[in-house]
């Protein structure tokens, strides 16, 4: 495994855990350019995102910004899809095309400005909240990430609550996603082969669980959130750009 990928997983865990995500729609985009194999993105992906954000779960839970009251509209469906998604077998072309469109749009989120005037916190309608929950589900299970990095501008959007509380679901909702998408995976490829298939890639769990480690300390005490934002977006658009040259080099030939 080549140390460049060792440390850009490390910096990937740092920033997005210290914002309360997993940093997995970063780790997928690293391994598709790293020429790793479709087949098993998803499974070390998923992997490194329960790691890191086990632990902004608990500190989440522990600060009193989790209610589950408010968090189950979004987990009822996400589950069931989450592991329907990683049961699903797509092509190499589709898989790259739908992780390349995911990775733009949560760019151009990453970039649009966040307001938060209103303090109060808002419960949308259970379908929409279910909807939502549906869909980023069945995404997270097929490309390997655990979909808060779309979920937060949507809260944001419709006010659903502060800034803490908006971290704090999506921390269990990638959490909970990965979890289920990760069993998925694994059902697919089968248990044993694709914990086997994937052993050369085992030291970047102690990696990201460090580099999470890290991030929760920090709280942003280095970065402020708007620099994250942007040097995130600017990483994962760049790394867009290329899986949909990807994309286009897999339909050319």
């Amino acid at each position: 495994m080549k140390l460049a990928l060792l440390l850009f997983f490390f910096l990937t865990a740092i920033l997005y855990a210290s914002v309360g995500f997993g940093g997995g729609s970063t780790y997928t985009a690293l391994l598709g350019i790293s020429g790793v194999s479709y087949l098993l993105i998803p499974i070390i992906s998923l992997s490194c995102n329960i790691i890191v954000v086990s632990g902004n779960s608990l500190q989440y839970f522990r600060s009193g910004y989790l209610s589950i009251k408010r968090v189950w509209p979004f987990l009822v469906l996400s589950v069931p899809m989450a592991w329907v998604g990683g049961l699903l077998h797509i092509s190499e072309i589709y898989f790259f095309a739908l992780l390349a469109i995911s990775l733009l749009f949560a760019g151009i989120s990453l970039l649009q400005k966040r307001e938060q005037n209103d303090p109060v916190q808002k419960n949308a309608p259970f379908p929409i909240t279910a909807s939502i929950g549906a869909g980023l589900g069945l995404l997270s299970g097929i490309v390997g990430i655990g979909g808060g990095i779309f979920l937060a501008p949507i809260l944001y959007k419709i006010s659903w609550g502060s800034a803490k509380h908006i971290a704090a679901l999506c921390s269990v909702f990638i959490l909970v996603n990965s979890a289920f998408g990760l069993l998925g995976q694994m059902m697919k490829h089968g248990s044993f082969q694709a914990i086997q298939d994937t052993q050369s890639y085992w030291l970047l769990l102690p990696i990201v669980m460090l580099g999470g480690y890290i991030g929760n300390r920090l709280n942003l005490q280095i970065l402020s959130e708007l620099a994250l934002r942007r040097l995130t977006a600017f990483l994962i658009l760049s790394v867009a750009v290329r899986l949909l040259w990807k994309v286009y080099t897999l339909v050319s030939i």
